[in-house]
């Protein structure tokens, strides 16, 4: 095997940051509108971004970008760190003064959209940094939606192989046509996005709440302009336009662009739609059969607030609606478990996601047929495709991979000092993306302002692990990778 390129990888990285400081003159601006000095720091931070990135870019120059398989998995992960150190550049340097550590973290949350923060209050944030905080959430949305249907399918990484834009390419090279793919979800993206903020403008928010929580609704990541969430409202109206986007980002979104081309039943064909949609209806009834049994809420409120928080860590969005730890043992049980389930490939949500848990059913279902019938031959098929055993195996691998990681974390955050509840969901939170835990310190009115720092580089690195689907940071530990 040749030595490894990096002019293509650092060339891409380059033109990367360069988005990045365009983006941070949004903030920049808003800022300067509003007679904030803050705006200084975003000028500088820009400044120092766009120094960097095109200083990557024209030392890095090749005639056509060409990446093969090593390279595409350097470059994947070597982006998402680069790219989350300069965007904590106006965390670091505006007035609030985050160290390096939380600076880290709160970038890293955001362009993962995790959505879990290190803020202690955030309603009294300069305007300039809830928008870039949303704005992370928003880029990262598009960054993950093109990883998921360009690259991760490419690196054949936990059954996502299944997704391939090319299926019979056998090349070694990221196909152009799933590039083009992707810049057609950009636009779908920004639709929903604008979408979405004359819903939550016409259900009574003001247009820069509005703003910041759609990019944060549709990248279901989480980020809020207030200490209590979409709770803080107290609007039904906001609370249902809200349940409508988190959903809608958790979707396949190359069901959208088959549906904008004519093909109307295109999203509720794919399997995994259907079955995610029952999936988070079903459950958000029962719990608002326990709610309403309780006598907590009335019906009405109870299917409301049920829904909204059911959907928000089905989607792995973290929006909360109300304090819903105070609920009872139950549904604090059921919350947990929902943080494993994420939505559909090909979204801007996080967690194991539906399809992976459909493949893991058609295998037990196969393996269970075979004990009293072992002569029996069951076609394994997803969406009228066949499953190949090496997308069984990659699942399951996946899977398994996934669950180790929690516990290894968890220990990890339990020796920092924390409590078995705060450990052992802050893991699942952040390996799945998705931003608030259990328990007073990181719950749903909670923050991670008060972890360690240490606590804070794990979660850090667990958030990275969970967006880039475990094995594409994983598989560089291996010796044999770098080998040439």
């Amino acid at each position: 095997m040749s030595a490894l390129d990096v002019r293509p990888i650092f060339y891409v990285i380059g033109s990367l940051l360069v988005v990045l400081a365009t983006a941070m003159l949004v903030p920049m601006l808003v800022d300067l509108s509003t007679g904030h000095r803050d705006w200084q720091t975003f000028a500088v931070s820009a400044a120092l971004t766009l120094f960097f990135g095109v200083l990557l870019m024209l030392t890095n120059r090749t005639r056509g970008i060409s990446l093969n398989l090593r390279q595409t998995f350097v470059l994947t992960t070597l982006a998402w760190i680069v790219v989350c150190l300069f965007s904590s550049l106006p965390f670091m340097l505006s007035e609030s003064k985050l160290g390096f550590a939380d600076g880290f973290f709160e970038a890293m949350s955001g362009l993962t959209t995790t959505g879990a923060s290190v803020y202690a209050t955030v309603s009294d944030l300069p305007p300039g940094i809830l928008l870039w905080r949303a704005l992370l959430v928003w880029l990262g949305g598009i960054g993950i939606v093109g990883m998921g249907i360009v690259i991760l399918p490419f690196l054949r990484v936990g059954g996502m192989q299944l997704f391939r834009a090319e299926s019979s390419d056998k090349s070694d090279k990221v196909v152009p046509r799933a590039a083009d793919l992707a810049l057609g979800f950009g636009w779908v993206y920004l639709a929903l996005t604008i979408a979405c903020v004359l819903g939550m403008t016409t259900a009574g928010m003001g247009v820069f709440d509005a703003i910041c929580h759609a990019m944060a609704a549709l990248g279901t990541g989480g980020f809020s302009t207030q200490d209590t969430s979409i709770g803080a409202y107290k609007s039904p109206g906001v609370e249902w336009v809200t349940i409508l986007f988190m959903y809608l980002g958790s979707l396949p979104f190359v069901r959208f662009i088959s549906m904008v081309r004519g093909d109307t039943t295109a999203l509720w064909r794919d399997s995994q739609v259907r079955n995610y949609t029952v999936f988070c209806l079903v459950v958000s009834a029962v719990l608002a059969l326990y709610l309403l049994g309780s006598g907590q809420m009335g019906i009405g409120e109870a299917f409301r607030h049920s829904l909204f928080n059911c959907v928000s860590l089905i989607t792995t969005t973290g929006f909360a609606s109300t304090d819903y730890t105070l609920w009872g043992p139950g549904p604090v049980a059921l919350f947990f478990i929902l943080t494993f389930v994420g939505g559909c490939t090909g979204s801007t949500s996080g967690g194991i996601k539906m399809f992976r848990f459909e493949i893991l059913w058609l295998a037990l279902r196969t393996q269970v047929h075979k004990l009293f019938s072992p002569r029996r031959v069951l076609p394994l098929a997803y969406n009228g495709k066949p499953v190949d055993a090496e997308v069984i195996v990659s699942v399951m691998g996946f899977t398994f991979v996934y669950m180790a990681l929690i516990l290894i974390i968890a220990v990890g955050l339990g020796l920092t000092g924390l409590d078995f509840v705060t450990a052992i969901s802050g893991a699942a939170s952040a390996l799945g993306n998705v931003g608030p835990g259990l328990g007073s310190l990181i719950g749903p009115v909670g923050n991670y302002s008060t972890l360690e720092d240490e606590a804070k580089w794990l979660l850090s690195l667990g958030m990275l692990l969970g967006r880039l689907e475990l094995f594409t940071v994983l598989v560089m530990l291996s010796p044999n990778f770098w080998r040439t």
